[in-house]
């Protein structure tokens, strides 16, 4: 569906020319809920607009519905971007027009008739549930409520592709689980395959099935997210993966923990679906002559399955310790040492 391979662009800037992408690829299949996360100046808004033609690459080619974009005249991009659907951060919607109108612009841009105008725009309301501000003023609307206008909006010329520009960080908690529902209904109801970027790991868990983390330009780290969430690799996926996460010893233990004096090592265990069908954390505290103390404990839920992370404390004989953590990696379970140095 999108095909980007090794993809750079570079922007002059007053101080320099600034490497927005770096030999950047990434695949996204149809019907998927890709996410892409990064922080600010990461070239995540940079990729997206190449995917709509907008920015050209300076190495590299972009790939839309079997489409090589640096191939198409301006006639057959327009024709393609018609296809591709944009909900943005800000709204982008016209406050002094009614909801209806902001939502009929695209179509009259098509030259679609009056008739199939009033249809289609009283469809997609529906399906955005705002079938009853048809006739209100987007300035009286709140911004979870302009949000769906934004994405009915997007949605009125029948979309296949929805590209999301950082679509509820304007939001409060609240109403960005709502659009994040509702976004989920596009693309399960639609069919409408959907490139997400955004800076908030909350985003990718409750939603995407796949996800790329980009730093300074390039794709450092990419996969399933029940993969990424696993085992992130790069440093910077580890900081995003603790936004939703928190795999670190509360403060108040880190004292007590390094002043054991028995041998001890403490764990990070994660736990994926029923990946480990047996109740590991309570054998492992039956075993005689190895004391166990959970140091933290969260659960998550992501791409329809469940994620159980403990951090665990083994005390006892270096030998007794050394079998625990093989009964950990023999049922199933992910672990990584946790270093407790000064």
């Amino acid at each position: 569906m999108i095909q980007i391979e090794h993809v750079s662009k570079t922007f002059a800037g007053g101080s320099g020319d600034v490497h927005a992408l770096r030999d950047v690829s990434i695949r996204v299949e149809k019907g998927e809920i890709y996410g892409i996360v990064g922080f600010s100046g990461a070239g995540k808004s940079t990729l997206l607009r190449l995917v709509n033609g907008l920015e050209r690459p300076d190495e590299g080619s972009v790939t839309v519905n079997g489409q090589k974009l640096a191939a198409l005249n301006k006639a057959q991009l327009r024709l393609l971007r018609r296809k591709i659907g944009m909900v943005f951060q800000q709204f982008n919607l016209l406050e002094g027009k009614t909801v209806f109108a902001n939502v009929a612009i695209p179509l009259k841009l098509a030259g679609v008739s009056r008739e199939e105008t009033e249809r289609r725009v009283a469809e997609v309301l529906r399906f955005v549930e705002l079938e009853d501000k048809r006739t209100a003023y987007v300035s009286q609307l709140s911004g979870g409520q302009k949000q769906r206008v934004g994405i009915a909006r997007a949605l009125a010329t029948n979309p296949e592709i929805l590209l999301c520009d950082e679509a509820t960080s304007a939001l409060d908690p609240q109403t960005t689980e709502s659009i994040l529902r509702l976004l989920q209904r596009v693309n399960r109801e639609m069919g409408v395959t959907i490139l997400l970027i955004t800076h908030q790991m909350q985003v990718i868990q409750m939603i995407c099935s796949k996800v790329a983390v980009m730093e300074q330009g390039r794709v450092v780290e990419e996969g399933a997210v029940l993969d990424v969430f696993g085992r992130p690799k790069a440093e910077v996926t580890r900081r995003f993966v603790r936004t939703v996460i928190n795999d670190r010893i509360p403060e108040k233990f880190v004292t007590v923990v390094r002043s054991e004096t028995r041998y001890q090592q403490v764990e990070l265990l994660k736990f994926i679906g029923d990946a480990v069908q047996e109740p590991l954390i309570a054998q492992l505290c039956r075993t005689p002559g190895l004391e166990v103390n959970i140091l933290g404990a969260n659960i998550q839920e992501m791409q329809g399955s469940v994620m159980s992370v403990f951090i665990l404390q083994l005390i006892g004989e270096e030998a007794l310790v050394a079998a625990a953590e093989e009964r950990i990696d023999a049922a199933g379970a992910l672990r990584e040492r946790l270093v407790m140095d000064e």
